[in-house]
């Protein structure tokens, strides 16, 4: 008996047995690589998200009370002369400031990356070296 090589000294069944189980391993260390990309693309969406609307909703409150009280210091300074002329041009104004506020939001949201781009991308290469695995 040959102790120098211990596959030779197992039978077939054991070898194919040794084998699915290497096999095995790699496929649970793949699925484990591939969930712990998944995780990480999760986290970073969430905090991505996260900042945004914290600074979203600085940006909203810090500009609304500053226009408020900007529209304001010029309806006041019109008061005697124009205050109807003042109150129209400062409404359209926030109204603008608005809409360009929204167009903004919107393009920001259509330019973001896909939701989980990464690992979509690399189930995609696992899938295709596994149906052609000469490539």
């Amino acid at each position: 008996m040959n102790t120098s090589n211990p596959d030779q000294s197992r039978g077939p069944a054991a070898q194919l047995l040794a084998s699915l189980r290497g096999l095995l391993a790699t496929a649970i260390e793949t699925g484990r690589t591939r969930l712990e990309l998944l995780s990480v693309e999760v986290q970073e969406e969430l905090h991505r998200t996260a900042s945004m609307l914290l600074l979203g909703l600085v940006a909203v409150l810090a500009a609304s009370a500053g226009v408020l009280f900007a529209g304001l210091t010029v309806i006041f300074a019109f008061w005697d002369t124009h205050r109807i002329l003042a109150s129209v041009l400062v409404t359209g104004a926030f109204f603008l400031v608005a809409m360009v506020a929204a167009f903004q939001l919107r393009s920001r949201l259509q330019s973001r990356p896909p939701f989980l781009q990464g690992t979509l991308a690399e189930l995609e290469q696992d899938e295709s070296r596994l149906r052609n695995p000469s490539s």
